[in-house]
Protein backbone atom coordinates (compact mmCIF):
# COMPACT_ATOMS: atom_id res chain seq x y z
CA UNK A 1 0.00 0.00 0.00
CA UNK A 2 1.36 3.43 -0.79
CA UNK A 3 1.48 6.01 1.66
CA UNK A 4 -1.20 7.84 -0.08
CA UNK A 5 -3.80 5.73 0.14
CA UNK A 6 -1.99 4.81 3.75
CA UNK A 7 -3.31 8.19 4.75
CA UNK A 8 -6.93 8.10 2.60
CA UNK A 9 -7.63 4.86 5.86
CA UNK A 10 -5.76 6.71 8.30
CA UNK A 11 -8.26 10.01 7.66
CA UNK A 12 -11.69 7.75 7.43
CA UNK A 13 -10.79 5.69 10.91
CA UNK A 14 -9.93 9.18 12.80
CA UNK A 15 -12.91 11.02 11.33
CA UNK A 16 -15.29 7.96 12.62
CA UNK A 17 -13.47 8.22 15.94
CA UNK A 18 -14.65 11.87 16.04
CA UNK A 19 -18.09 11.63 14.73
CA UNK A 20 -18.75 8.90 17.16
CA UNK A 21 -18.03 11.22 20.42
CA UNK A 22 -20.64 11.90 22.71
CA UNK A 23 -21.84 15.51 23.42
CA UNK A 24 -20.61 15.44 26.60
CA UNK A 25 -17.38 14.40 25.32
CA UNK A 26 -17.29 17.22 22.84
CA UNK A 27 -18.23 19.60 25.60
CA UNK A 28 -15.34 18.16 27.69
CA UNK A 29 -12.57 18.58 24.94
CA UNK A 30 -13.73 21.98 23.86
CA UNK A 31 -13.68 22.97 27.63
CA UNK A 32 -10.07 21.53 28.07
CA UNK A 33 -9.02 22.79 24.83
CA UNK A 34 -9.98 26.51 25.35
CA UNK A 35 -8.40 26.56 29.14
CA UNK A 36 -5.40 25.09 27.36
CA UNK A 37 -4.71 27.50 24.46
CA UNK A 38 -6.46 30.40 26.84
CA UNK A 39 -4.12 29.42 29.17
CA UNK A 40 -0.12 29.01 26.77
CA UNK A 41 2.06 31.69 26.84
CA UNK A 42 1.99 31.79 22.92
CA UNK A 43 -1.16 33.24 22.78
CA UNK A 44 -0.56 36.06 25.69
CA UNK A 45 2.33 36.85 23.79
CA UNK A 46 0.61 37.17 20.52
CA UNK A 47 -0.48 40.29 18.88
CA UNK A 48 -2.08 38.34 15.69
CA UNK A 49 -3.95 35.18 16.12
CA UNK A 50 -4.31 32.78 13.10
CA UNK A 51 -7.27 30.38 13.69
CA UNK A 52 -9.27 27.78 11.70
CA UNK A 53 -13.14 28.55 12.21
CA UNK A 54 -14.24 25.07 13.55
CA UNK A 55 -16.91 23.33 11.37
CA UNK A 56 -19.00 19.88 11.79
CA UNK A 57 -17.01 17.50 14.49
CA UNK A 58 -14.05 19.37 14.77
CA UNK A 59 -13.02 20.10 18.17
CA UNK A 60 -14.39 24.00 18.84
CA UNK A 61 -12.26 27.51 18.69
CA UNK A 62 -15.12 29.74 18.84
CA UNK A 63 -14.68 30.60 22.42
CA UNK A 64 -11.02 31.35 21.71
CA UNK A 65 -11.86 33.24 18.74
CA UNK A 66 -14.32 35.10 21.15
CA UNK A 67 -11.70 35.73 23.67
CA UNK A 68 -9.13 36.78 21.30
CA UNK A 69 -11.27 39.52 19.63
CA UNK A 70 -12.48 40.78 23.31
CA UNK A 71 -8.55 40.89 24.45
CA UNK A 72 -8.24 43.34 21.20
CA UNK A 73 -6.00 40.71 19.25
CA UNK A 74 -5.46 41.11 15.52
CA UNK A 75 -7.48 38.15 14.77
CA UNK A 76 -7.17 36.53 11.11
CA UNK A 77 -9.25 33.26 9.94
CA UNK A 78 -8.90 31.35 6.63
CA UNK A 79 -10.74 31.73 3.95
CA UNK A 80 -10.33 29.72 0.42
CA UNK A 81 -9.45 30.89 -2.77
CA UNK A 82 -10.91 28.72 -5.95
CA UNK A 83 -8.38 29.15 -8.76
CA UNK A 84 -8.83 27.43 -11.92
CA UNK A 85 -5.78 24.79 -11.07
CA UNK A 86 -5.39 24.69 -7.74
CA UNK A 87 -7.79 26.63 -4.22
CA UNK A 88 -4.86 28.21 -2.16
CA UNK A 89 -5.64 29.37 1.77
CA UNK A 90 -5.56 32.84 2.91
CA UNK A 91 -6.65 34.96 5.92
CA UNK A 92 -8.41 37.08 6.54
CA UNK A 93 -9.07 39.97 9.40
CA UNK A 94 -12.36 39.79 11.32
CA UNK A 95 -13.54 42.01 13.91
CA UNK A 96 -16.17 40.22 14.84
CA UNK A 97 -17.99 36.67 14.33
CA UNK A 98 -21.10 37.78 12.98
CA UNK A 99 -18.55 38.60 9.23
CA UNK A 100 -18.24 34.74 8.85
CA UNK A 101 -20.92 33.20 6.40
CA UNK A 102 -20.63 29.56 4.45
CA UNK A 103 -17.84 29.40 2.92
CA UNK A 104 -15.73 26.52 1.07
CA UNK A 105 -16.89 22.88 1.71
CA UNK A 106 -19.81 24.80 4.02
CA UNK A 107 -16.92 26.06 6.46
CA UNK A 108 -17.96 29.24 8.27
CA UNK A 109 -15.02 32.22 5.99
CA UNK A 110 -14.75 36.20 6.03
CA UNK A 111 -16.17 37.93 2.96
CA UNK A 112 -12.34 38.09 1.56
CA UNK A 113 -12.61 42.13 1.23
CA UNK A 114 -10.81 42.92 4.42
CA UNK A 115 -6.91 42.90 5.75
CA UNK A 116 -4.82 40.38 4.55
CA UNK A 117 -2.54 38.50 7.34
CA UNK A 118 1.10 39.75 5.88
CA UNK A 119 3.84 37.21 7.07
CA UNK A 120 7.13 38.92 8.09
CA UNK A 121 9.71 37.87 10.33
CA UNK A 122 8.29 40.37 12.75
CA UNK A 123 5.21 39.73 12.35
CA UNK A 124 5.50 35.89 12.34
CA UNK A 125 7.35 36.71 16.23
CA UNK A 126 4.01 38.11 17.45
CA UNK A 127 1.87 35.56 15.84
CA UNK A 128 0.24 32.02 17.06
CA UNK A 129 -1.85 29.91 14.53
CA UNK A 130 -3.89 27.25 15.46
CA UNK A 131 -4.26 24.36 12.92
CA UNK A 132 -7.12 21.69 12.34
CA UNK A 133 -6.09 18.22 11.55
CA UNK A 134 -7.64 14.70 11.39
CA UNK A 135 -5.04 12.40 12.92
CA UNK A 136 -1.63 13.58 14.52
CA UNK A 137 0.58 11.07 16.06
CA UNK A 138 3.51 10.87 19.01
CA UNK A 139 6.05 12.42 17.19
CA UNK A 140 4.27 15.35 16.19
CA UNK A 141 2.97 14.89 12.59
CA UNK A 142 -0.50 16.01 11.50
CA UNK A 143 -2.30 14.64 8.99
CA UNK A 144 -4.97 17.29 7.53
CA UNK A 145 -7.73 16.77 5.16
CA UNK A 146 -5.69 16.06 2.34
CA UNK A 147 -5.68 19.45 0.39
CA UNK A 148 -1.96 20.38 1.20
CA UNK A 149 -3.64 24.15 2.49
CA UNK A 150 -2.05 24.48 5.32
CA UNK A 151 1.56 22.93 4.06
CA UNK A 152 1.31 25.03 1.19
CA UNK A 153 0.31 28.10 3.70
CA UNK A 154 3.22 27.31 5.74
CA UNK A 155 5.99 26.46 3.33
CA UNK A 156 7.95 29.48 2.92
CA UNK A 157 7.60 31.03 6.60
CA UNK A 158 9.93 29.30 8.61
CA UNK A 159 9.19 31.57 11.62
CA UNK A 160 5.39 31.26 11.53
CA UNK A 161 6.10 27.08 11.52
CA UNK A 162 7.78 27.86 15.16
CA UNK A 163 4.34 29.81 16.32
CA UNK A 164 1.95 26.87 14.88
CA UNK A 165 -0.14 24.24 17.34
CA UNK A 166 -2.33 22.14 15.96
CA UNK A 167 -5.26 21.01 17.90
CA UNK A 168 -7.92 17.99 17.97
CA UNK A 169 -9.53 15.59 20.72
CA UNK A 170 -7.67 12.63 22.04
CA UNK A 171 -9.70 10.60 19.87
CA UNK A 172 -7.39 11.63 16.63
CA UNK A 173 -3.86 10.99 18.21
CA UNK A 174 -2.03 7.52 17.05
CA UNK A 175 0.50 5.29 16.00
CA UNK A 176 3.33 7.29 13.75
CA UNK A 177 2.10 8.75 10.84
CA UNK A 178 2.54 8.63 6.78
CA UNK A 179 4.31 11.80 6.06
CA UNK A 180 5.70 13.25 3.09
CA UNK A 181 8.26 15.88 2.14
CA UNK A 182 5.69 18.62 1.77
CA UNK A 183 4.28 18.02 4.69
CA UNK A 184 4.90 20.53 7.33
CA UNK A 185 4.82 19.42 11.24
CA UNK A 186 3.46 21.46 13.68
CA UNK A 187 5.62 23.22 16.64
CA UNK A 188 3.33 21.94 19.11
CA UNK A 189 -0.21 19.59 19.15
CA UNK A 190 -2.36 19.48 21.34
CA UNK A 191 -4.93 16.90 21.49
CA UNK A 192 -8.05 16.71 24.61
Amino acid sequence: MDWKQEKRIIRKERLAARDRLSTAERERGNLLLTERILGHQWFWQAQYLLCYVSYGSEISTWDILREALEKGKKVYVPKVLKDSEISEMCFYRICGLEELAEGYRGIPEPDGLSEVYRYSEETAKRTLMLMPGVAFDEYGNRLGYGKGFYDRYLAEKPILQQRTIAVGYRCQRGEALPVSDTDVRPYQVICV
